[in-house]
């Protein structure tokens, strides 16, 4: 064989296999095209599809909120907001300061909008403005040719007619932070408000309702080309809670100046008729971002707005805490109705010299004489016999010392001291000197005014363990309440000390007495000290409170009930360095129970 013939033979080999080569490539390329547009085009029909759809969840309105009797204390009203688009602004700057000449824009605001715009791609709305009144908006629309790239966007807004009356039970909505837990597809959807507070937060899920769905058409950039489906959500469920709007204002008014707080409960059920903390704030600030000049304001206010003093606040209860121990030492037999002791203004107990708000003694007295002139020898007295432990059950069983879960932010325990809780918090032991503060209220002893509250209503009410809620319970749930085991004969016998105190001759309440169709109120004053008397400054006489700086001053504190007879309302007051229970704190509560029983609250 010629070379010739040789490398005609090699040659046509290979084109051969290149040939070969060529179809097996071909074969497979075919039937990869076949897969992927016959076999698998669902797939790739649907992974197209999201790339030219996006679907985006939609806020529903949140659920309203309403008082007892239907009266909406909270709820959504049509919000304008301004909103710029970079990208239809041929000059940003000249747009930027028409706009400023028209909506005043403080300094966080311009430098949250220049931040924006530079962090932001340009057709992407931001917000300029928001919370914007009708008069505003007519501004802007009016001047609209000066304002390209401006547009305004209407939605909802949470708002709270009765503003700062309803701060403390119903909280307020913001946006979603960081630290929240997103567990709802609507956490992501930018201006989503959320409840951060109060009832607005304890019953948020319910209150939110179901976001609805809608899908647009967007390009490659992601700007929205046109709407193709839109499917609504479910409103929010609305709320209705156990306040009486009405009793809520007396009582929030019936403070004036003055910084403490006030709880009314029904004392059947357990229904919180008002409970108000003051001074007060108001929430609207809260809804679309407060500025740091007001919440500056709020936050180095001395009398603490932003505190929910009726459930946060911890204060020693003085002699509200006096039926308390009359109650144990009744149930324990160390007294009766009929025991007495002598009161000299004074007694020693130990080393230490245990003093009466009376300098000169009350003389002998039983316990309702005791209860009606709020003397503190009978009860370090009886404190001593009755013993700390047999106190602390009783306080406890009627709602001192535990948290009582109504469903508010940073709800307290409050304190009910013990032997043993001295010992494992001091590793001291319990003393005599500790029993006889404890007696009158003071030492280790905390409470807050809910508690005061629902200590009151257990035992006017014949001794049933109602729990406070801001819902009004069921027929079943109000069958299911406890009756706690104590006598009701010795029930009655503090009850009729609580009547001397305010309708008794000399009763340390005798001003704030009333008597409304045969209703009267009985009651139980308390003054706490916040600061130590040394003995030089008793020698040389006390300092009138007046004289002393406001944080100086003593603690007022009263709880009440109507009518005598058969209680319907128990309320607990407190007035912060307020210097007098029956001077300050009983006419405030006097004012409240008298609007209860007029307005017939059922």
């Amino acid at each position: 064989m010629s070379r010739i013939d040789e490398k005609s033979r090699i040659f046509g080999h290979r084109v051969i296999w290149v040939i070969v080569f060529n179809l097996i490539a071909l074969v497979v390329i075919v039937s990869r095209l076949y897969y992927l547009q016959v076999y698998d085009s669902a797939k790739y029909r649907v992974m197209s599809d999201e790339n030219r759809i996006s679907t985006r969840f939609l806020v529903p309105p949140r659920g309203v909120i309403y008082d007892r009797n239907g009266e909406i204390i909270a709820k959504n009203e049509q919000n304008f907001q301004a909103l710029l688009i970079a990208e239809q602004a041929p000059n940003i700057h000249d747009t930027l300061t028409n706009f400023g000449n028209i909506i005043d824009l403080t300094d966080d605001e311009q430098q949250r909008i220049e931040k924006n715009i530079k962090q932001k791609q340009r057709f992407i709305p931001i917000k300029l403005k928001d919370g914007l009144p009708w008069n505003d908006v007519s501004k802007i629309l009016l001047n609209a040719p000066d304002l390209p790239g401006i547009e305004i966007d209407e939605g909802l807004s949470r708002y709270y007619p009765y503003a700062d009356l309803y701060a403390h039970v119903l909280g307020y909505v913001g946006p979603v932070a960081d630290k929240d837990k997103k567990d709802s597809p609507l956490y992501l959807v930018p201006g989503f408000k959320i409840g951060k507070s109060g009832l607005e937060k304890s019953f948020d899920y319910r209150l939110q309702g179901t976001g609805g769905t809608v899908k647009l058409e967007v390009n490659a950039y992601g700007r929205v080309m046109k709407e193709i489906e839109r499917k609504g959500g479910k409103e929010g469920d609305s709320l209705t809670i156990t306040i009486d709007s009405r009793l809520q204002k007396a009582a929030y008014e019936a403070f004036g100046d003055n910084s403490g707080a006030a709880v009314v409960l029904n004392v059947n059920t357990g229904e919180i008729l008002a409970l108000v903390s003051t001074p007060s704030f108001d929430p609207n600030l809260f809804t679309n971002g407060i500025s740091y000049k007001h919440w500056n304001a709020l936050l180095n206010n001395e009398r603490t707005p932003l505190i929910n003093k009726a459930v946060s606040g911890q204060y020693s209860p003085g002699s509200t805490f006096k039926i308390v121990v009359a109650l144990a030492a009744l149930e324990a037999g160390a007294i009766n109705v009929n025991t007495k002791y002598n009161c000299l203004g004074a007694m020693d107990v130990g080393t230490t010299k245990f003093h009466c708000w009376k300098h000169s003694g009350h003389g002998n007295l039983n316990v309702i004489e005791a209860l009606k002139h709020s003397c503190d020898i009978f009860f370090y007295e009886t404190a001593l016999k009755v013993g700390i432990d047999k106190i602390q059950s009783m306080a406890e069983r009627l709602g001192l010392g535990q948290v009582l879960h109504v469903g508010l932010d940073n709800e307290k325990g409050g304190l009910i001291p013990s032997q043993s809780w001295k010992k494992s918090r001091y590793g001291t032991a319990w003393t005599r000197g500790d029993s006889a503060n404890s007696g009158i209220g003071q030492g280790y002893v905390l409470v807050t005014p809910l508690q005061l509250a629902t200590m009151l209503a257990r035992i006017v009410n014949g001794g049933y363990a109602i729990k406070p809620t801001f819902i009004k319970p069921t027929d079943k749930q109000l069958n299911k309440i406890k009756r706690l085991d104590i006598s009701r004969r010795h029930i009655e016998i503090v009850k009729q000390g609580m009547f001397e105190v305010v309708n008794g001759l000399g009763g340390t309440a005798g001003k704030a007495r009333f008597n409304i169709n045969g209703a009267q109120m009985g009651g139980k004053t308390g003054t706490t000290q916040v600061r130590r008397i040394s003995m030089q400054e008793r020698r040389r006489g006390i300092t009138r409170e007046e004289k002393l700086p406001w944080r100086l001053r003593n603690h007022a504190l009263f709880i009440g009930f109507t009518p005598i007879d058969n209680p319907r309302y128990a309320v607990a007051v407190i007035v912060e360095h307020g210097s007098s229970g029956s001077g300050v704190a009983a006419p405030i509560a006097s004012k409240i129970l008298q609007k209860a029983l007029l307005l017939d609250i059922k």
